[in-house]
């Protein structure tokens, strides 16, 4: 897991934005201006957001991610190494779908739309 694939599974997704609000060389990942997924500067992990406080101890407890620094609890830090493709993945479109679901009606109805899972079946 890299730097890169986060670029690209995240720049895959309706209204994501790339950022570096530090000036640091983050990779900040955003839909309507909030964040999503995070590369730091040691680029050694992706962190994201998770639904709960007790999700992100459970994926913790079961060696999964670890604590994200800096971010809240229900933030997770998912190292380079821990999870194959599909669970970065999957991690990656959980947040994104928590920060974007959290959004105003207002703000959600100016990003694009969501793919329809069921319209290639």
């Amino acid at each position: 897991m890299t730097r890169a694939l986060v670029t690209e599974i995240c720049i895959a997704l309706p209204g994501a934005e790339h950022s570096d609000p530090w000036d640091g060389g983050h990779d900040a990942w955003k839909v309507g201006g909030k964040m999503f997924a995070v590369v730091g500067t040691a680029a050694d992990g992706v962190s994201v957001k998770t639904a709960s406080i007790e999700d992100a101890a459970f994926l913790i407890e079961l060696g999964r991610a670890e604590r994200a620094p800096y971010f809240h609890r229900s933030w997770v830090r998912v190292p380079w190494g821990v999870a194959d493709r599909a669970e970065l993945e999957d991690r990656i479109f959980t947040s994104y779908g928590l920060v974007r679901g959290g959004l105003t009606r207002r703000v959600q109805a100016g990003l694009p739309p969501l793919p329809n899972p069921s319209a290639g079946a």
